[in-house]
């Protein structure tokens, strides 16, 4: 890799244009929803400054977001700067250069929108730690039991009409396990019944509006998602019904947080934000990324995966247990590599704290103290320099042997190192172990099950669109094939 040493080099102003003001941010929003794309919006400006470190404006800008200016670091060795909380404050930066209302999350501002250095970014991190530790033994039966019944019914439809949508299963599936696991309730056996997937989802598009397209006419979408704020009011229904089952089922957890100084009704806000935002969010996005990433690596591919899991499996006794996943080497490449090619979450922010540098592979440049910071992570995830010629592609053995171990660190997804560890002195995901483990049960129970399958891959609202077209059965022949 290139790059030198930052003390060597002298610092520059950091290249790229805002425009006129207002104009200059609507043209580029249309640029990034509509005349571009995301990926291409990025790199044009890339190419047109020639500079991975480049001053951009990011949607959604007017009138959502009071300033879209920021500094993008698009690099694999300037992007860390976001995850370096002594050099970049991330209060109230979630989701970037807009904030969703607090009528959303119960008037509170949640963990995620919290700075490290605020008392209550330590209390709730330790109460979703407490959490995850209460119920580590429960994860794996819990996905073992859900995703069965998720594939039998693949199957079924797979008979009745040749083709079944992962998506709308997954959904469905991804919110009782998320249930079951982090609080033995199933939502389903609550007063939410079934709805609790498409309240979830409601809510959830109520906060990323600003960041979506769906797909309609940009002459529709742009007053109605881009412009100005959803009202709150029209899915605090959907919210209250979920507050009531996570105040019921989260009862030894609401304890905990008491114990450690938070209120009950703030503890169950933020319990609801991360377990519902968080988790159901990011499952709705990464298990469909995986799948995808999976099914295009081909059969070839697929004999090498059922080779490695069913031997780590017998030499268990027939169970899939911690251990027997850890010895899944190329189980948890393919992982990593479909996090590494299509993360969850694409965009990071920080505001510089102090005037600082900031070093790329070729320069080091100078950002002023309350500059905002801005990372496009499959920019940097995918960046030549460190991942070679085949950056862009899916090599799910990349992160297999000690040189492909070496690569871990620039794997980003969790909003840190895949060689770091969440905790409360960082925004580092408090799930980020529990992720790779589901993602790598998903292979885990489609290589049990099947010898090779082959899915239709396209464009869903917040990433991938997975539709299974074929399984061939583990235990027979080529007639099983449905």
């Amino acid at each position: 890799m290139a790059g030198g040493d930052e003390g060597s080099l002298v610092p520059r102003e950091v290249p790229g244009s805002y425009g006129m003001p207002f104009v200059s941010a609507i043209r580029d929003r249309l640029d990034f929803y509509y005349f571009q794309g995301q990926d291409k919006y990025f790199e044009s400006r890339v190419d047109k400054y020639g500079s991975t470190v480049v001053r951009i404006n990011v949607p959604p800008g007017p009138f959502m977001a009071r300033d879209p200016r920021v500094v993008a670091v698009l690099d694999a060795k300037s992007f860390p700067v976001l995850f370096d909380v002594d050099k970049v404050e991330k209060k109230n930066l979630f989701t970037g250069t807009y904030m969703p209302s607090t009528s959303l999350t119960g008037g509170f501002r949640v963990c995620s929108y919290l700075d490290p250095s605020e008392p209550t970014h330590t209390k709730v991190k330790q109460l979703l730690f407490s959490l995850l530790a209460s119920r580590k033994d429960a994860f794996i039966p819990a996905f073992r039991s859900h995703f069965s019944s998720l594939l039998a019914t693949v199957e079924s439809q797979l008979v009745l009409s040749k083709k079944s949508n992962f998506n709308t299963l997954n959904d469905a599936t991804s919110f009782e396990f998320i249930g079951d696991a982090y609080f033995g309730v199933l939502p389903s056996a609550s007063d939410l019944g079934t709805t609790g997937p498409t309240k979830a989802a409601k809510w959830l598009i109520f906060q990323l509006h600003p960041l979506v397209t769906l797909g309609l006419p940009m002459i529709l979408e742009e007053p109605l998602l881009h412009t100005v704020h959803l009202p709150p009011i029209l899915v605090s229904g959907d919210y209250k019904a979920l507050y009531k089952y996570f105040y019921a089922a989260a009862t030894k957890a609401l304890d905990t947080a008491e114990g450690l100084g938070l209120k009950r009704d703030e503890a169950c806000h933020n319990l609801l934000f991360a377990t519902v935002f968080n988790s159901y969010g990011g499952l709705k996005v990464l298990l469909p990324g995986i799948l995808a990433r999976i099914a295009g690596a081909g059969e070839k591919f697929h004999q090498k995966l059922v080779a490695e899991i069913r031997a780590a499996v017998a030499d268990a006794g027939g169970k899939v247990t911690i251990e027997a996943l850890e010895k899944m080497e190329l189980t948890k490449s393919a992982v990593w590599e479909a996090l590494r090619l299509d993360p969850p979450v694409k965009f990071q922010y920080g505001r510089a704290k102090a005037d600082m540098n900031i070093e790329s592979h070729d320069a080091v440049f100078a950002v002023k103290k309350g500059e905002m910071l801005f990372g496009y992570q499959p920019c940097a995830t995918r960046d030549p320099r460190v991942f070679g010629s085949t950056a862009r592609e899916f090599v799910g053995d990349r992160f297999v042997g000690e040189e492909g171990r070496k690569l871990l660190q620039y794997v980003y997804w969790s909003n840190g190192r895949e060689t770091e560890s969440p905790s409360v002195d960082n925004k580092q995901c408090p799930g980020k172990n529990l992720v790779v483990l589901v993602g790598r049960l998903l292979v885990v129970e489609l290589f049990l099950r099947y010898d090779t399958f082959t899915a239709d891959v396209g464009v869903d609202l917040l990433g991938t669109k997975v539709e299974f077209t074929g399984v061939t059965k583990a235990t027979s022949g080529p007639e099983s094939a449905v």
